[in-house]
């Protein structure tokens, strides 16, 4: 299985600190995510949540890049404006196996 390029934004910041809230990276999804029926949360197949070393973080597929590159801006915007270390990457570490 072909591993893709994946951007990985860090709930740290650039000088280490803990980025707050907390929930950050669960309002940062819900933000791009649409909603289905029942209004039950559909999150957008391209952003996910995860911990990296205990550290919570948003995963982008870098192929948002060129499929939506608006919403790939704003991601990284936010990244950028709140000083969060990112990441790209092909080798996603939750998906190391070597």
């Amino acid at each position: 299985m072909a591993t893709s390029e994946k951007v990985i934004i860090r709930g740290l910041t650039r000088d280490g600190g803990k980025f707050r809230p907390s929930d950050w990276a669960e309002r940062l999804c819900g933000a791009v995510a649409s909603y289905g029926p029942g209004r039950r949360i559909i999150f957008h197949p391209h952003v996910s949540l995860a911990s990296i070393d205990g550290i919570k973080c948003v995963v982008v597929d870098a192929v948002l890049e060129q499929q939506d590159e608006m919403l790939f801006n704003f991601l990284m915007e936010f990244a950028d404006d709140n000083k969060l270390q990112t990441e790209r990457t092909t080798r996603f570490p939750l998906d190391d196996k070597a």
